[in-house]
């Protein structure tokens, strides 16, 4: 559907009275600056708004744990042995996923190197790992030590999906083209859905299709996707998956991330794995020392290391209980490609040759987040768009990461932003 828009800063009011979201932006806290007024913030692609709610839950937790103290694991408001099961439904609906093939634990790279023990096994013949390039440096790091690990080189083992020359994203046919011509020494395929850094939406549907039909697995790390853009995991077929909670999720610092196992890898407890005594059955696992062997769940929690981090999942059920208050990704998807569309339709009036914005141009190759790549003196305009008022964030060398996310912005957050950055 094409979006026809204008410059007057009365049309992005008019967007805002239209438009069927804007209560959210209440249900959040909003940074002011000097003047009491709220910042611009487009800096959720690296930490989200506080939602209101959270204080409340995690001062109940807070509550019981001063006056039940360990009776508060059955006994408290939101029995804290359970507490993660609280999770699974909705951010099952969030990422597309059946509940018994989603589990909310750890951080987002521990889970990565939880589901590379698990299906990164590699043999003489299939070793190799294909990830984009620029991935996130986790998932690097992450992944180059699974591969020395393993007593391979990467060198030898990584494969990376690379732009092609003078281009700043990565064609999905070339990343295809590399799955069929290296499929005999592919082990696993893992792709940031969203690319943190140019904003590209990957189609991950057609790069697991290709994978799959050559054996291959297929890993996602969604943590720049998950609340940015719809999801559908199971039907995908995606073999694991992984993401954090802090960014599009809203849910604070080093908020527990997620893990999502395909179900006809959640339900095969034969599968290797690292164990731990929360991923075992709960039929058992307080016999504790009477059991010394590991029996995982059926289901992704069979991949649960251990209990429940109370006071990082809390904020995480404010924030779910909103997603499913404004209906889903499908209503915050349309006002996001609307919110977006418009942040580019005004960067492309100003018509600035001190700019130029790389993330991908059609709605569908793309979450919400712009990456405005700057020609001339890219820091000290980052620092001028802070002193007026704006948060965004900046990746060296010259890239400024704008993300105008649907529940707490607004159109005229995005009409404000256009006309400070262009007359910078």
């Amino acid at each position: 559907m094409t979006m026809t828009f204008s410059a007057d800063e009365d049309f992005a009011l008019r967007l805002d009275s239209e438009d069927p979201l804007r209560p959210f932006r209440d249900k959040f806290h909003l940074p002011l600056d000097g003047n009491g007024r709220p910042l611009i913030y487009f800096a959720g692609n690296s930490l989200g708004l506080m939602p209101k709610a959270a204080r409340q839950l995690v001062e109940q937790e807070l509550a019981d744990w001063a006056s039940l103290a360990v009776d508060a694991h059955l006994g408290a408001t939101t029995p804290w042995y359970s507490y993660h099961e609280t999770l699974r439904e909705p951010m099952a609906r969030l990422v597309g996923a059946k509940p018994n093939e989603v589990i909310c634990m750890n951080s987002l790279t521990v889970n990565l190197h939880l589901m590379m023990a698990t299906f990164y096994r590699p043999g003489k013949e299939r070793f190799k790992i294909l990830m984009e390039d620029p991935a996130f440096p986790s998932d690097t790091y992450a992944i180059k030590t699974q591969i020395i690990h393993h007593g391979l080189d990467p060198k030898d083992a990584l494969l990376l999906a690379r732009p092609r020359k003078g281009e700043f994203t990565v064609r999905t046919e070339d990343i295809v083209e590399l799955i069929q011509r290296n499929a005999d020494t592919l082990a696993v395929v893992l792709i940031g859905a969203v690319n943190f850094f140019t904003g590209e939406l990957f189609d991950i549907p057609a790069i697991t299709a290709a994978a799959r039909k050559h054996g291959i697995t297929m890993g996602v790390d969604l943590a720049h996707a998950a609340g940015n853009v719809p999801l559908s995991l199971h039907d995908w077929n995606v073999d694991f998956a992984v993401w954090c909670s802090y960014k599009y999720l809203n849910s604070g610092p080093g908020a527990v991330a997620g893990a999502f196992v395909h179900e006809r890898h959640a339900t095969n407890t034969q599968l290797p794995r690292l164990a731990g005594w929360f991923g075992n059955d709960p039929n058992t696992r307080f016999r504790l020392h009477l059991e010394p062997e590991f029996i995982p769940v059926a289901s992704a929690d069979g991949w649960q290391i251990s209990n429940p981090p109370i006071f990082s999942m809390a904020p995480l059920r404010a924030s779910l209980a909103v997603f499913d208050e404004a209906g889903g990704m499908e209503p915050l998807r349309a006002k996001s490609e609307r919110l977006t569309g418009y942040l580019q339709f005004l960067l492309e009036e100003a018509g600035s040759n001190r700019f130029t914005v790389i993330t991908p141009r059609e709605p569908g190759g793309r979450g919400c987040q712009l990456s405005i790549l700057s020609h001339e003196h890219p820091k000290e305009l980052h620092k001028k768009l802070e002193a007026a008022g704006v948060k965004a964030d900046f990746r060296e060398p010259n890239v400024i990461r704008a993300a105008p996310t649907p529940l707490y912005n607004s159109f005229h957050d995005v009409w404000r932003f256009a006309r400070i950055l262009t007359e910078h």
